[in-house]
Order: C-alpha cells, then sequence, then structure tokens
C-alpha cells in the first residue's frame, strides 16, 4: 500500500515539559535507538493518521536516533528548527498520553546493520544545523525527520540505503484528492504537491524487517 510521507512533531516544535528520568528496569538504552514518536500535531498528524499506520497499528508522526554524547543521552532529530540535538528526557516529555506517559516506542536495528551505527551517527551529527525540508524533497540539503535517519544509514553503508523509499501519497482515501492541510502547505511554498515521490515516513520504517520493535513507553 502507498504510504504517505511525513509527519508534523517534524513540523510543529513543541514546548518542553518537566523533564522526568524514565529508565525502565527491564530496559537499557543503546546508542543507534530510533524513538517513533506519535505527536500532537493537528490537522497535519489527522491526514498521517488516515494513510500510514505502523506496527500493530500504532500510527507514529516523528522519529530521531538516540546517542550519548558528552555522557549523556540525547536524541538527534529535524524539526521545524532544523537538524538539532534534543535531550533525550525532553524528547520522551514532548507528547504524554493521559496517564502521563510518554507516546515513543523504541526500536532496535537487527544485525548485521548494527555496525552501521556508529558511523551513521557521526554523519547524521555533521548535518547538525541543515535546514528542515518542508518540501520533502529527498534531492535537497534539507532534511526531514525519517529522511535524516535514512540518509544517515545509507552513508555508512556506502551509499547503499537500508530503508525502503516508497512513493508517497498526500491523498485522502475517501475522497482520492489532496488533503486541504496538505494542498495549503505547498502552495504556501509555490511548489507542486510531490505525489507519487519517493520518501519515507515513521510509520512505515515500524514494520520494515530490519528494525524490531523493543519497547512501547505508553503502556510500559
Amino acid at each position: 500500500m502507498i504510504k504517505t510521507l511525513t509527519q508534523v512533531s517534524c513540523l510543529v516544535l513543541v514546548l518542553l515539559a518537566p523533564c522526568c528520568q524514565y529508565k525502565p528496569a527491564d530496559f537499557d538504552w543503546k546508542e543507534g535507538d530510533i524513538l517513533f514518536q506519535d505527536g500532537d500535531c493537528g490537522e497535519f498528524c489527522e491526514a498521517i493518521r488516515k494513510v500510514t499506520s505502523g506496527y500493530d497499528g500504532h500510527h507514529f508522526s516523528h522519529n530521531g536516533i538516540v546517542l550519548k554524547e558528552n555522557g549523556r543521552w540525547m536524541v538527534i532529530e529535524a524539526i521545524r528548527d532544523g537538524v538539532i540535538l534534543t535531550p533525550l528526557d525532553t524528547f520522551l516529555n514532548r507528547h504524554l498520553t493521559a496517564d502521563g506517559n510518554p507516546k515513543v516506542h523504541v526500536g532496535r536495528l537487527r544485525h548485521p546493520y548494527r555496525e552501521l551505527i556508529p558511523e551513521a551517527l557521526e554523519y547524521s551529527k555533521s548535518l547538525l544545523g541543515k535546514p528542515y525540508d518542508m518540501a520533502f524533497d529527498m534531492s535537497n540539503e534539507a532534511y526531514y525527520c525519517s529522511e535524516l535517519i535514512h540518509f544517515s544509514f545509507k552513508k555508512a553503508n556506502k551509499g547503499i540505503g537500508i530503508f525502503k523509499t516508497p512513493p508517497m501519497t498526500f491523498l485522502d482515501p475517501e475522497t482520492a484528492e489532496v488533503f486541504p492541510v496538505w494542498k495549503k502547505h505547498f502552495e504556501n511554498l509555490s511548489l507542486p504537491v510531490p505525489e507519487g515521490k519517493p520518501g519515507l515516513n515513521p510509520g512505515g520504517m515500524t514494520q520494515d524487517p530490519i528494525i524490531e520493535m523493543i519497547f512501547n513507553f505508553e503502556s510500559p
């Protein structure tokens, strides 16, 4: 099934919530863990939910990679402000359930792809400060969340991508028309809607067999 591209935690930076240390007793963070977040982003997220789903029927609108920087757990991610490093607890607290749990699931690359993680993280750090890819164009020098992860591992894998980049769709399956929120977005950029262009999204990535989904913070 054709899947849409994006996420609008990628598009909307939410104010930070109070910091908490989330460290379940039976779970250890590892560099290269990929965090999949279900963001509260209004019309954008509603459009995404209608055309994409992740593993076990969950919906995700954002992702980032965990790394340790100067002894502190961080997440490298692409949001509206561009490619940035965010404290892990800040990321986890950005969107919470009614019970106060992070709306985040953790994925971990399977072997042998894990050997790519060190180089992928180094490359992702070299992209800090790059702009957010509002156009969802994989040929420019800007990055949306899943695109950042894709190109980081592609670089580490000698230019060969490890994640699928299926055709994107911005069409409402009920009407076969472009969602109004996407139509307005691309009109504001004076760009055509990139319907059918290659891309990838957080939900689709959770269903990729090279990733094992290992922890659900929503229902720990």
